[in-house]
């Protein structure tokens, strides 16, 4: 039978919810255990497909075809298992799935409300996301919930994953909830009080965590781990803190340090071989001792949001980490390129365009693709870069002037 992990997050968003939980993924497989991970986001879009990137980020393409969030590329650069469609759903899904049932009379006139219907449509979702594991039933689900807890939005979601506790039992379903501790400056000290309000608002709603992720600019001292712990009545062993690190691929080794699959295998009685993090060790070396450096610039018109290029960002250093070298990115503003020239393309080894829509900023990263044809400057053109560098040869060497792309 499948065990489940639920992360929260409180105080703000964009805290590394996806990361924290693809890590912790990271270490349960490594000890041996078959892992799968699910997102639930309380938008009321269907899919992330149609949203604007710049609301958004990247939309991460599964290999069933779906267009789903983009930590669930992050979930298969940490672990093993290949994310599909039934990993990924929102809101909108969710209550489109409830009214079709109710046109089809399957609530045989009953009045339908959120408890228990949407709730208990949403446990449906998550067990049926954890079936969805390729190689027979995942031994644990790792099922991170979007947004904060204080939203609206969530509510649903945090009832359904208290829901499950009480049905399941203790020992099949377990709570990580990551929270904030700023460091204000002007008082030279790490504030718990946010951190205490977030995890009394879950207790209100009924769930207890077993551990807590604290998100801080720096390691958090014993003392103040003390203080969360009585007043958030978390054990002090089970208050982590995860501070900021060079490298995403570092957050493995630094939770696995302070014991926390250990704490979320005890709670869900789980007898398991010690974990072997030596593959993340040697990542983690590759990345802090390179032989090489090069320096890439990346033309598109979503740079102010360069979630919107996450994948594509993440295979830059994963190339640089298999040739020992690093990878500087920078951003250019294919918009930019338009008006004040391709000056700004001249320092770098090499030119990268990504996909994008519509006619905005094409103009300039047809600009940049010249200048690397011109300069002799390796070239990568991704979906409409590919396209665009089409176009450009043949306008500019095959002298078809009017050539453009229907896209």
């Amino acid at each position: 039978m499948t065990k489940y992990i639920f992360i929260t997050g409180g105080v703000v968003s964009s805290l590394g919810k996806g990361i924290a939980a693809a890590s912790l993924a990271a270490i349960l497989e490594s000890r041996g255990l078959k892992v799968t991970m699910l997102k639930l986001d309380p938008y009321i879009n269907v899919d992330p497909g149609t949203m604007s990137p710049f609301q958004h980020g990247e939309v991460f393409v599964t290999e069933d075809g779906a267009e789903t969030d983009l930590d669930l590329g992050h979930y298969e650069r940490f672990i093993s298992a290949k994310m599909r469609r039934a990993n990924n759903f929102t809101t909108g899904q969710i209550y489109e799935s409830v009214i079709r049932k109710e046109r089809r009379g399957e609530y045989l006139g009953k009045t339908v409300q959120v408890i228990p219907h949407i709730t208990n449509e949403i446990q449906a979702f998550v067990e049926r996301g954890a079936a969805a594991y390729p190689d027979g039933q995942a031994d644990v689900a790792i099922v991170e919930i979007g947004g904060t807890v204080g939203d609206i939005e969530s509510l649903p979601f945090l009832e359904a994953a208290r829901q499950m506790g009480l049905r399941m039992g203790r020992s099949q379903v377990a709570y990580v909830h990551l929270t904030l501790v700023p460091y204000i400056a002007t008082a030279g000290e790490l504030k718990t009080k946010p951190t205490q309000h977030s995890v009394q608002k879950l207790r209100e709603i009924g769930i207890f965590p077993t551990a807590l992720l604290c998100r801080a600019d720096r390691r958090i001292p014993d003392e103040e781990r003390a203080k969360i712990s009585l007043f958030a009545n978390v054990r002090e062993e089970a208050v982590i803190s995860m501070w900021d690190a060079d490298s995403i691929y570092m957050i493995p080794q630094m939770l696995h340090d302070q014991g926390l699959d250990r704490i979320i295998c005890e709670e869900l009685r789980l007898d398991l071989p010690p974990a072997d993090l030596s593959v993340w060790a040697k990542l983690v070396n590759a990345l802090e001792h390179p032989q090489h450096e090069v320096t890439i610039g990346m033309v598109g018109k979503y740079v102010d949001l360069t979630e919107s290029y996450k994948s594509l960002i993440e295979a830059l250093r994963h190339a640089g980490i298999h040739t020992e070298t690093r990878v500087n990115i920078e951003y250019i503003d294919s918009e930019a390129l338009e008006t004040d020239g391709t000056q700004a393309l001249e320092h770098f080894d090499a030119i990268l365009v990504p996909g994008g829509f519509g006619v905005r900023g094409t103009e300039g990263k047809m600009d940049a693709i010249r200048f690397a044809r011109e300069n002799k400057v390796p070239y990568l053109g991704i979906c409409l870069g590919m396209q665009l560098a089409v176009i450009e040869f043949a306008r500019h060497v095959a002298g078809m002037k009017d050539a453009n792309s229907t896209e």
